[in-house]
């Protein structure tokens, strides 16, 4: 574990810390390899996406081949431990409760004056596009936290992307599909994660256009969804390399704060796991549980622990917990833990965050499994600007007015009045040959 002391830290450190993967994502090579990609989808399609996976996943294909087949999904509901289904299915259903609630109230009008109703009608978007990695491990959750807000939502056409098992030949992964299959998709297909967003935001002969994208993935994933803006495609930004930030004090027990520390580290290289606190005691008893904590895991997922609390990751020794506080806003975390005395006492000052989970009984392996709150969230420091993948992300917003005459005139001043100063008569004229300008 790397260590800082907040207030001896050198501007490289801090550009280190505060930058993480975003330098990954947003650099030039990065940029071009993934417009090369959109180039080659955009000329040749399916042919293109063929190509990619044979390419970067070692996978031969035919194009009739990109989209999964009933037999191949029913196949996985007998591959998949019945634990394992059932536990899907119980995330799904805590996903489904909480953005059930959100939806409540979405529309509405109202009376605002008298003769004046203003409102709002939510709809859903009408298809979307959904990328479920796979490259360093199996992940059925990603599909329930993403898919399950978009079936809510009521959208009527879901595409999932999944890129192949790695090793595995063709197949992708089992326990996404009966994910899938328990939220009635079925529409998915087999593609390469850079090349797949790129069909999914330009469309080919197999694979129908969406208007919008969500999934988190590698920083070419990331980078992709980037450039489909370019195509007019909406996308929830930015998800891309886990990371999780702990506000601690010495109430904290540091064997769970290790555990917590080490939960979304053990994602990849790229991932980012940071500890803020004012003990410097802490900071070491937390330091040596880790280190037996990290002894313990498979040597995979030990290297990308190991990696997460070092390049990017580490603890962060502050003066006090305001500054816990104004350097978790700062950062922007992903994740965000409160293991101290008062957690809602911390709460009323953070701002900047995917999602905030209060005490140490609230892991964020529980968010991410079993709780129902949103789990796809956003990374980089776009939690300043940007919320998890919700129902709300699915749908859009369209105002609604009414106007009784008499209402109307009581605003035909106003109008008049902007219109002439900005210069445009005939929004005048809508007035006055109404018989409204007074006259």
């Amino acid at each position: 574990m790397r260590i800082y002391d907040y207030s001896l830290m050198t501007t490289e450190e801090r550009r280190i810390v505060m930058g993480r993967s975003t330098a990954d994502i947003f650099s030039p090579q990065n940029l071009d390899h993934v417009r090369a990609i959109y180039d080659d989808v955009r000329r040749d399609g399916d042919v293109a996406l063929v190509r990619a996976l044979e390419r970067f996943d070692g996978v031969s294909i035919t194009p009739a081949e990109l989209r999964i087949t009933p037999e191949e999904i029913a196949g996985a509901r007998r591959t998949v431990a019945p634990a394992v289904q059932e536990a899907i299915a119980a995330a799904i259903a805590a996903v489904r409760r909480y953005n059930e609630r959100l939806l409540q109230g979405s529309s509405w009008l109202e009376e605002f004056a008298p003769g004046v109703l203003l409102g709002e009608k939510s709809t859903a978007i009408d298809r979307v596009g959904l990328y479920v990695p796979c490259g360093k491990g199996s992940f059925p959750s990603v599909l329930i936290q993403i898919a399950t807000p978009a079936v809510v939502a009521g959208v009527a056409q879901i595409a999932v992307a999944l890129p192949p098992v790695a090793g595995q030949g063709k197949q992708v992964d089992p326990a996404v599909l009966v994910a899938a299959d328990q939220l009635g998709l079925h529409e998915i297909y087999r593609l390469n994660g850079p090349s797949g967003v790129a069909a999914l935001a330009l469309g080919t002969a197999t694979i129908p256009r969406v208007l919008k994208i969500a999934g988190p993935g590698s920083p070419a994933v990331t980078a992709a969804q980037i450039l489909a803006q370019l195509e007019g495609v909406e996308v929830a930004m930015l998800f891309g390399p886990s990371e999780s930030l702990i506000i601690a004090d010495d109430s904290a027990d540091p064997k769970l704060l290790a555990a917590d520390f080490l939960n979304e580290a053990e994602h990849g290289h790229d991932s980012a796991a940071l500890l803020v606190t004012p003990s410097r005691a802490l900071v070491e008893a937390v330091q040596r549980e880790t280190l037996l904590q990290l002894a313990a895991l498979p040597e995979w997922r030990r290297a990308y622990a190991e990696s997460s609390t070092t390049k990017y990751g580490g603890a962060v020794i502050v003066r006090d917990l305001a500054e816990a506080v104004a350097f978790a806003n700062e950062y922007a975390p992903e994740h965000m833990q409160v293991a101290t005395r008062n957690p809602l006492f911390i709460l009323s000052g953070l701002e900047n965050a995917g999602e905030i989970l209060l005490g140490q009984d609230t892991p964020i392996s529980a968010a991410n499994f079993a709780i129902g709150v949103p789990a796809t969230l956003p990374t980089g420091g776009f939690a300043k600007v940007s919320s998890a993948v919700t129902a709300h992300s699915f749908r859009k917003r369209t105002s609604i007015a009414y106007l009784s005459r008499e209402a109307l005139a009581g605003m035909a001043p106003t109008i008049l009045a902007l219109a002439e100063h900005e210069g445009f008569p005939q929004h005048a004229n809508s007035i006055r040959l109404r018989g409204l300008d007074g006259n």
